[in-house]
């Protein structure tokens, strides 16, 4: 039951995870973006109600210019707020970390007319996000978690029961180079206990289009020298 909860938890991240975001630190942690929601953004203006409307017009994202506002046109299943942040497209687990293509949400609400799109994002910043990504797709982070990483620590007491545990860190923002947090500057959640061995591995490039990777996750749990040993995979889809 312990490991069948991990697995759960960590499968729902795994799969809503910013593409190509996962990235294993050591074999005993891994950290990984996870979204809540996400949409379609509007690629050109909307000439007709320009025309007619010059001084509030449409609000559309040019990635060949900083841009502080953008119309949405899809609905949300998950509104997000302000301070959650906006990513779109992410070829490299450097971009979203550094973030080159990562903004924060100072507000949103309903554009001009509901002909231009479901609702429209106000940025804290302008920002120019990185020339490639014109897929005219975004995602959405969420502050109250931020980057999220899962860390394991192992081994037995005298009685043959495992003392390791398995931890959600979130929280602690986006780190540019790899660090696997701690419980004195992350927001720890234990996921698991009683773990005598545990080790991730990672193939960012698992299968022929190179767009779908592939995390493994082997815990082994102990108690009175009885062990079980659990191996699961998630499929990642790394396709911007």
């Amino acid at each position: 039951n312990i490991a069948d909860s991990a697995v759960r938890v960590m499968t729902t991240e795994v799969y809503t995870a910013v593409p190509n975001s996962i990235r294993l630190i050591g074999n005993r942690c891994v950290e990984m973006v996870p979204t809540t929601d996400g949409g379609r953004f509007r690629m050109a203006p909307d000439t007709t109600w320009d025309t007619i409307n010059p001084a509030n017009p449409s609000a559309w994202m040019d990635l060949s210019e900083p841009k502080s506002k953008f119309d949405v046109l899809t609905a949300f299943s998950s509104t997000p707020a302000a301070g959650d942040f906006v990513v779109i497209g992410n070829q490299s687990a450097a971009d979203v970390y550094a973030g080159t293509n990562r903004a924060a949400i100072a507000a949103i609400g309903a554009p001009p007319s509901s002909t231009l799109g479901q609702s429209r994002i106000t940025l804290a910043q302008a920002t120019q996000f990185p020339l490639g990504y014109e897929g005219g797709s975004f995602v959405i982070v969420p502050n109250a978690q931020q980057a999220v990483s899962y860390s394991c620590t192992i081994g037995t007491d005298a009685n043959g029961t495992g003392t390791g545990v398995l931890t959600r860190y979130s929280k602690y923002g986006f780190n540019s180079a790899p660090i696997c947090p701690s419980a004195a500057n992350a927001t720890a959640a234990v996921v698991a206990t009683k773990l005598s061995n545990c080790s991730f591995s990672y193939d960012p490039n698992q299968g022929a289009t190179q767009q779908s990777g592939y995390l493994q996750v082997q815990l082994e749990l102990t108690e009175t020298k009885e062990s079980v040993t659990m191996t699961f995979g998630a499929h990642v889809d790394n396709a911007p």
